[in-house]
């Protein structure tokens, strides 16, 4: 899938795929009883939403047997990027370090959460602290 046709994903949608991301292929019932945790959902506004999903190219159905099962077609890391892509360059004008000094000055970071963005930022620079 070129980068141009790629789907974007609504809220909604990306929900769907965080659940069959973590589950990998599964039924609407196992996807519904997940986003059920969160949020009061209908099951038929989940398979809608999944059978919609399977239209943009988001999604596959296998159809095979009485349960049709999913599986999502866009990879994790590839959404997450493109998906950060496009809010870094909306609310922080492409600007990475905004984005960064945001999110940590808005938080509690922990002490290993800190300690894992320097080794990032070592590795990022070359550095073998």
């Amino acid at each position: 899938m070129t980068l141009e046709k790629t789907p974007k994903p609504t809220e909604s949608e990306l929900e769907i795929l965080q659940v069959l991301w973590q589950h990998g292929a599964s039924t609407v019932r196992l996807v519904h009883e997940e986003l059920s945790k969160t949020k009061e959902v209908g099951y038929t506004t989940t398979l809608k939403l999944m059978q919609i999903m399977a239209e943009k190219g988001m999604l596959e159905a296998d159809k095979t047997s009485r349960s049709h099962i999913y599986r999502p077609l866009l990879e994790e890391e590839k959404t997450q990027q493109q998906l950060l892509d496009r809010f870094m360059d909306a609310a922080f004008r492409g600007s990475a370090s905004k984005l960064v000094m945001q999110a940590l000055g808005n938080s509690n970071t922990s002490k290993e959460e800190l300690n894992e963005i320097r080794n990032l930022l070592d590795k990022l620079e070359g550095g073998n602290k």
